[in-house]
């Protein structure tokens, strides 16, 4: 039985601030360690549950921020970017069950630091209505058929896959006291409870059900300045419908991963070109 493992990093337990979290600030190689380690304990997990394979995405960032020759070397990791699924990168059919490590509250909540898929978003919504990542990368697991059966992170993104996925597990390991601020448990704490939970999802894989994704997407996504808005306004089918927000509708999962990634890329580009331009003035 193949499990799939997306890590993200801003849920993982000990971590709450942007220094954290940048490549370059100076509590960013600690947070990496965090990090690796609540993937080994899902890895660990995944296989206690009865797993015989387990891939792992780092889906954090630039996407390389595992310490490799720290991981359970029974895993194979998929990293780099960019990657046409971004933070689904590598789910296939055969995965008996997806789970969601680290994961964080959206963009427009008030959860440490929410965001969606990017910093430069203010908001991204599928038809009609806001969504996380967790909820993004889950429809495009729908379309292969296979079920979430894991969500760990803040209490935000606890409360939001637990409706969103009532059969999941969800493991919630620290408390959002502002964007960056938390109530966190001690991270061997929650190293075994993602292990728990990890082996909780496998062992209860062919039992889960997996609703499947809607015929059509809408997607909105309100972007960090015009510019941003009119490059992505160049994509085939993609409208802008507000000064800084742009629109398409789609009919596969896949679709919408990519479209993200793509504009994820334009507005990361745009937002370098501006801090250029000022530095010059």
């Amino acid at each position: 039985m193949k499990a799939y493992i997306s890590v993200d990093m801003e849920g993982v337990a000990g971590i709450a601030t942007l220094d954290q979290i940048v490549r370059g600030g100076y509590g960013y190689p600690r947070a990496q360690e965090l990090m690796t380690e609540e993937a080994n304990a899902a890895i660990a997990g995944a296989f206690d549950g009865g797993a015989t394979s387990v891939l792992v995405n780092d889906s954090h960032g630039t996407m390389d921020n595992l310490i490799h020759e720290r991981l359970d070397p029974r895993a194979r990791l998929v990293f780099g970017q960019p990657k046409a699924q971004c933070m689904a990168e590598g789910l296939t059919e055969d995965c008996a069950v997806a789970l969601f490590v680290g994961y964080h509250a959206p963009a427009g909540t008030p959860g440490l630091l929410a965001h969606t898929f990017s910093a430069y978003f203010g908001e991204v919504r599928v038809n009609g209505s806001p969504v996380s990542e967790a909820e993004v990368n889950a429809l495009y697991a729908a379309s292969l058929g296979v079920p979430v059966g894991l969500v760990t992170g803040d209490d935000v993104i606890g409360a939001i896959a637990t409706e969103i996925f009532p059969e999941a597990t969800i493991v919630t390991v620290k408390k959002t006291h502002g964007f960056s601020a938390t109530d966190s448990v001690a991270p061997s704490v929650a190293r075994n409870l993602v292990r728990e939970g990890a082996a909780d999802a496998v062992a209860r894989a062919s039992a889960l059900s997996c609703p499947p994704p809607p015929p059509s997407f809408e997607v909105e996504v309100d972007l960090p300045s015009p510019v941003a808005a009119e490059l992505a306004a160049c994509i085939p089918g993609c409208a802008r419908t507000a000064d800084r927000t742009v629109s398409t509708v789609l009919t596969a999962s896949a679709d919408l991963l990519g479209f993200i990634t793509v504009l994820y890329e334009l507005a990361a580009s745009s937002e370098r070109a501006r801090q250029v331009l000022s530095a010059r003035r």
